[in-house]
């Protein structure tokens, strides 16, 4: 297969790791509470800087999935994603189950996956209103219908899980409220380590010079470049990223 530098994903330790926190997080019980209709804590939010591999982490958890059982939706948010964009988003995966009940098509779970997730933008009176409809839509598992025909009737949505990426809220950078990030279990993602970092593109240059495409002589000078290549890129940006 023709190798696509931009959408090859590496395993790293961190990676594995934060996959399978995610997993165990989505297996909790669904009810916490029958008592007080506590809903489980099983979606996940992923915190860190650029470069972190958050995105990388769900597409990589949601790609060991059984296509015949599970899907997977990625809603990017932006400062312009407005609640209507997120309704949308998700009604046009689900089908009608029962009168006013919808599930994902194909009667499958989905997962929902919300990248950016603090990105939109703030209102005048602090609050990000595409945040609050996402909240309303965890918590209430179910939005109410926007259609002319079916307008302010509650659709309740089954088998749907959520899961979020955001940076840190620093820099200027949204933060998210409290009240909506209670429902996710939050976890930081360190920046990869120096090994990792020579384990990734030392993949990815195993892939592309191999003795197939460099033999003799020269190709074995070629091949044997690699690791100068992986250490001098890494100094090059740690270099670049300390001055600027």
């Amino acid at each position: 297969k023709k190798i696509i530098f931009s959408q090859l994903l590496i395993h790293t330790s961190d990676s594995t790791r934060a996959e399978y926190i995610i997993h165990k997080v989505s297996q909790l019980p669904l009810e916490r509470s029958m008592i007080r209709e506590e809903h489980g804590l099983q979606h996940s939010l992923l915190v860190g800087s650029p470069g972190t591999a958050k995105t990388s982490v769900f597409i990589m958890y949601a790609d060991k999935f059984d296509g015949d059982v599970r899907s997977f939706k990625r809603i990017n948010f932006s400062n312009a994603t407005r609640p209507s964009n997120f309704q949308a988003g998700i009604e046009g995966e689900l089908t009608k189950h029962q009168a006013r009940v919808f599930r994902p098509n194909g009667n499958k779970e989905m997962l929902v996956f919300m990248d950016d997730y603090s990105m939109p933008k703030i209102n005048d009176w602090g609050d990000q209103e595409t945040l609050e409809i996402t909240r309303l839509c965890i918590e209430q598992r179910g939005l109410y219908s926007l259609t002319p025909d079916d307008a302010g009737v509650f659709h309740k949505f089954e088998q749907l899980k959520y899961c979020a990426a955001m940076r840190h809220p620093t820099g200027g950078r949204n933060t998210i409220p409290s009240r909506i990030m209670r429902h996710f279990f939050s976890m930081n993602m360190p920046p990869p380590s120096t090994r990792a970092i020579q384990n990734i593109y030392g993949r990815i240059l195993d892939a592309i010079i191999t003795t197939k495409r460099y033999p003799g002589t020269t190709g074995q000078e070629i091949i044997g470049m690699k690791p100068l290549l992986i250490e001098s890129t890494i100094v090059l940006w740690e270099t670049v990223s300390k001055r600027l």
